[in-house]
């Protein structure tokens, strides 16, 4: 299976320079304001979620790791079904993908806490919780890729 390539930005974006770059995100004010309520969403899910799995300072951080891996998950998912189903769509990934995702998940959480454990001498720990989310991300982006093709498949074959 080819991996799919998000085309959030289009090739002239891909420019250096911070006038280039603001521009593009200025002609785009539309678009930043869908990421925009993405992110407060998912931000907001996120909060629900470290409410839900509160924690002491030297305990790990299941809630941050329970974020970012089922993220990476969806995001691997929303990236092969939108892109097989809306390619087009100028608002479906920046507001789920960018927004709604980028707010879910948190790499400022995930530094911080790893801090936190070190500071608490959980060196051990933290390299759990650091190794274990980047491999539980990588896997759960891939098994997102996989049921996003699994969806697809499935809602292409013939109803009987």
């Amino acid at each position: 299976m080819s991996l799919p390539v998000d085309p959030d930005l289009a090739p002239e974006d891909r420019v250096s320079g911070l006038a280039r770059a603001w521009h593009a995100v200025a002609s785009r004010r539309d678009v930043l304001a869908v990421i925009a309520a993405g992110g407060a969403v998912g931000a907001g899910l996120r909060h629900a979620v470290s409410l839900a799995v509160p924690r002491e300072d030297a305990a790990f951080p299941w809630a941050t790791l329970a974020v970012n891996v089922t993220g990476c998950l969806a995001l691997g998912c929303l990236l092969v079904v939108l892109l097989a189903t809306r390619p087009d769509s100028r608002y479906l990934r920046p507001l789920l993908g960018v927004g709604l995702l980028g707010g879910y998940t948190t790499f400022s959480a995930y530094a911080l806490e790893a801090r936190d454990l070190l500071a608490a001498g959980e060196a051990g720990t933290a390299a759990a919780y650091l190794l274990g989310s980047v491999a539980g991300g990588l896997v759960a982006v891939q098994l997102g890729l996989l049921a996003g093709a699994l969806v697809l498949a499935a809602a292409r074959r013939p109803h009987s």
